[in-house]
């Protein structure tokens, strides 16, 4: 079915969409349990209790021996990777030359979706780029989530496009590496607008409360305006990308809502634990629970 057949399909408005019993929470694998088998670290999933689980690199795994596992353990694949890295040169979005690397690897992204069983790509904007308008940049963003409507549309799979924050010294998660301080797309009211912009089913935002909480704070307010175009949230306190609890995010009001405005979606764990892991996963398992009552 192509965008304009699908924009034609009656819409459902919030008010009228059934709310969950309660939040669904993944684990994104490699911040949580570094240095282990993929495989392993499904286990460890299925251990702590969580619904699903997010993984990086999907060339660096095998289908045929990861998804047997995770149906045998009960997990969904919430989400995988679409376009490699931060910054992914000569396939990013802001620029008009990269549109072929872009649309070529969202293609191969979707299809390695279908074999790990998993209806979402995570996609990033990549840096801005020297000596174009932020307008043009923009624009050119919008016309690349348009042409790979057309792919992504036809595997069902939803491309969930992150807001990374600009603004922090370290990036946890690679300290050693860049601070995404050139990371294009680092606003939601920029983002939300784009979805509006490109109008497609098959693209919502990844609502990082780490990176918006950085930038702009106004979560609680945010998510109730926009629940509808957030196909995906990530978990990680202020400072410092630990677990919730260790800073400055109210989590559990946080959590309830997430539970009350309707969100239909997962709330990964991407954050590095300071506890024992386990126990930090319990804990945020606990308290979600407790936002959902």
């Amino acid at each position: 079915m192509n965008r304009r057949a699908l924009l034609a399909l009656p819409f459902l408005p919030p008010a009228a969409v059934a709310k969950p019993d309660g939040m669904r929470l993944s684990i994104r694998v490699e911040p949580l349990f570094p240095g282990l088998l993929l495989a392993k670290q499904l286990e460890r999933v299925a251990e702590a209790g969580y619904a699903g689980y997010e993984f990086g690199d999907w060339r660096a795994a095998d289908p045929k021996e990861i998804v047997p596992l995770q149906r045998r353990l009960g997990l969904a694949c919430v989400n995988l990777v679409g376009n490699r890295s931060v910054n992914p040169k000569g396939m990013g979005l802001c620029d008009p030359a990269e549109r072929p690397g872009f649309l070529a690897e969202i293609q191969a992204s979707a299809e390695a979706a279908q074999r790990f069983e998993t209806k979402k790509i995570v996609v990033l904007s990549g840096f801005k780029i020297p000596g174009m308008t932020h307008a043009a940049q923009h624009a050119s963003m919008v016309e690349g989530l348009k042409r790979a409507h057309d792919i992504v549309s036809r595997f069902g799979v939803t491309m969930i496009v992150e807001v990374i924050n600009t603004l922090a010294k370290i990036e946890p998660l690679n300290p050693k590496g860049d601070n995404h301080a050139n990371y294009f797309l680092d606003r939601t009211p920029e983002a939300f607008e784009m979805v509006r912009e490109v109008g497609s089913p098959y693209f919502q935002i990844l609502y990082d409360l780490y990176h918006v909480q950085i930038m702009e704070g106004n979560l609680i307010e945010t998510i109730r305006a926009n629940f509808a175009s957030i196909g995906h949230i990530h978990v990680a306190d202020v400072p410092g990308r630990h677990e919730p609890g260790t800073g400055e995010i109210h989590f559990e009001n946080v959590f309830r809502a997430i539970h009350e405005s309707g969100y239909k979606g997962y709330v990964g764990m991407e954050y590095i634990p300071v506890e024992n892991v386990m126990k930090t996963l319990a804990d945020v398992k606990a308290m979600a629970a407790r936002a959902a009552r």
